[in-house]
Order: C-alpha cells, then structure tokens, then sequence
C-alpha cells in the first residue's frame, strides 16, 4: 500500500482525501488551518454569467458547477451545506439585457443553468423580500455553499474512512520527505493544497511560485428573516453579494483585500465597505445592518493571471493553488480529478489550464 501525504485541508485537500482509493493508499492529511480561506468562507455556485474572458478558465467553473449533483450524491451532502437557491443579478436594466442573452447563449453548453427570466422589481421583492424593488435576472440553477460546513462534513467522513490527521504545520526535506516536530517522514506521493502558503513550502526545493495572498473578510448576520433557507442568493452590482442561508443567517461579502498579507484581523473598514456596497440595493438597511454579526476572514491564493493550476510538479509532488474567489466552485472538482488521476492515472485536467511552468518554474 502506497503512502500518501496530503499538506492543506482546504476545500480540494479535503475533496481528494474523500475520494481516494482506500485500498491503494494510505493517506495522512497535515493540516494547520489558520487563516483557511475555505472555513472562512461561503459563496455562490453560479459562474455561467461571468464576463472573465479566460476560456479555460471558464471551461473549469462550468464543470466544476455541473460537478455537484454527483459530490451531493456522492457525500450526502444536505441542505445546510448546500443548496441550489436560483441566483439573482442585480444590475442596470441594459446590463441585464446583454447578461440574459449571454445566459441563453451559454445554456447550450450548460443546461445546469436552469431556467432564465428577467424579473420586474415586485417579483425581486418578492423573490428576496431584503432588496428593494429592482428589475434582476434570474437564473434557477444557482447554489449556494457553507465551506465552513463542508470541510465539517468531509473531515467527518475522512476520519471514518480511516484518514490520519495530524494538525501541524510541516516542512518539506525533499520532495518525498516531511519535517514536522522535529521528525522526518517519508511518503511516495506528497499533495500541497496549502493555498497561498505553497510560495514559502516550495522555496526550500528552490521552486519560484507566482502566488500572493489576498485577504478577505464576510459578515454574517442573525436576522429574524425564519424562512431566509427559501431565498435566492443575490449578485449585487459591485463587490457585494448576499448569501441568505437557514434560520435567518444572511451573508454579505466579501472584500478583497490585496495589501493585507497574512494579516487576519477583522476590520471596521471591512464592514463599512460591504455594508455601503449593498445599501443602495436593500429596501431597509438597517434591519440587516443593524442585526447581531460576525466576521468570517480568511487568505486566498491568487496567481497574477487570476488563475488556478494544478497537476504533477515532479514524480513525487502534486500541487493545486491560485482558486482566488471562485475556490468554491472549482476546488471540490479539482480535488475530484487529482483523485482520479491518482487511483486510476488518467490525465483529465489539459483543457482546464495552461503550462504548470507558468506559474511554477
């Protein structure tokens, strides 16, 4: 039996050693989760309209949102982790108009999509009773995901299936040896989906890594909305989204935040900017903004193209980094094809990317 060690229990860490091949390996998930962009953060499952002109890129979210029936199916997954809620966008009525074609157009290739309708301002209201009576779009197969309950649920499951956990920050020797409290391990196949911190493991195998964190900071609300697990998320225009989840819990985030590095302090500035983002689309602000909250913050990876890459560094290495703010919708499936590639050594993922080399060199 193989050993495998995975560094990083981030969203496609935690997917992969779902989905190993138990009988093949035996998997040791290192993981210390300060500042895991994933527990952090909870988000919308809806890429089919974004005007990203990266067609890889693309290619990568629809399938990584069509991927999700079978990662429900496949963890029992419930409704408290996710949910497919419809997805409205709020923008000016001639920007919806181009995004309604635009939907039409993609649907052909992605029938996850669901239905398409232009709503009037009363069917908004009527839709999500916290925004103001303005014209959206509405596209039914948007979901919406609780990352914080998702690594909950496959930590879970991992542990049953016998996955070992050791919650440390580790060092790489070499690319088949681990350094953690002051002892070295060896593995036949080492996985890094640490995030933004692959720079710093990679730099002692003289690896370059064009990587940089980005902070982000959510708010999530108590509100007394009770039938809040009823409502579409909303797409506001600008940097804003509103995530309603069961029992009243409303999100709004996230912020992207470029110079603060590691630094994972809840800040003020964060509430104001996300707050006076979604003012002008909430019928009464204050009955959100004013309800008890918390912050969730945590550090995405971003590449300088704003790209993911993933695959075989060398014969013992695999990374996965650089999901920015769509690690959600790409992270469960990247973890499901590095899987498949290991338990059965097929190469799925040429389409998804450019050239390792671009981004590890």
């Amino acid at each position: 039996m193989q050993k495998i060690a995975i560094i990083g229990g981030g969203i496609i860490g935690m997917t992969l050693a779902n989905y190993l091949d138990q009988k093949r390996y035996h998997v040791t998930l290192f993981d210390e989760p300060t500042g895991q962009a994933t527990s952090a953060s909870a988000g919308i499952i809806s890429p089919w309209l974004s005007k990203r002109r990266n067609k890889q890129w693309y290619r990568l979210a629809k399938d990584g949102a069509a991927f999700f029936p079978k990662l429900l199916q496949d963890f029992q997954l419930d409704h408290t982790i996710y949910q497919r809620s419809g997805t409205l966008l709020l923008r000016p009525e001639k920007q919806l108009e181009e995004l309604l074609a635009l939907a039409e157009e993609r649907k052909k290739s992605a029938p996850e999509i669901g239905t398409i309708e232009l709503l009037s301002g009363e069917q908004t209201q009527q839709e999500l009773p916290l925004l103001k009576a303005l014209p959206a779009l509405k596209i039914s197969g948007g979901g919406r995901l609780d990352g914080k309950a998702y690594l909950n649920r496959m930590r879970e499951l991992a542990a049953k299936s016998g996955i070992e956990f050791i919650p440390q920050r580790v060092q790489l020797t070499n690319s088949k040896t681990i350094r953690y409290d002051e002892k070295s391990v060896s593995f036949d196949q080492i996985i890094l989906t640490v995030g933004p911190h692959l720079k710093d493991l990679l730099a002692p195998l003289n690896y370059q890594v064009d990587l940089r964190p980005q902070k982000g900071q959510l708010l999530v609300f108590q509100t007394a909305f009770k039938s809040s697990g009823d409502f579409p998320v909303a797409m506001l225009d600008g940097e804003a989204d509103l995530i309603p989840f069961l029992d009243g819990k409303i999100l709004l985030g996230a912020t992207h935040e470029n110079e603060a590095g590691w630094d994972l302090t809840e800040t003020s500035a964060a509430f104001e900017q996300l707050a006076n983002g979604a003012k002008n689309f909430l019928v009464k602000p204050d009955k959100l903004l004013t309800a008890p909250f918390h912050y969730r913050v945590g550090t995405r990876a971003y590449t300088s193209d704003f790209a993911p890459f993933f695959g075989q560094l060398n014969d013992h290495l695999l990374v996965a980094s650089g999901l920015g703010s769509s690690g959600l919708t790409t992270g469960p499936y990247i973890g499901y094809l590095m899987a498949q590639y290991l338990n059965t050594g097929k190469v799925d993922w040429q389409d998804y990317q450019k050239e390792m080399s671009n981004y590890i060199h």
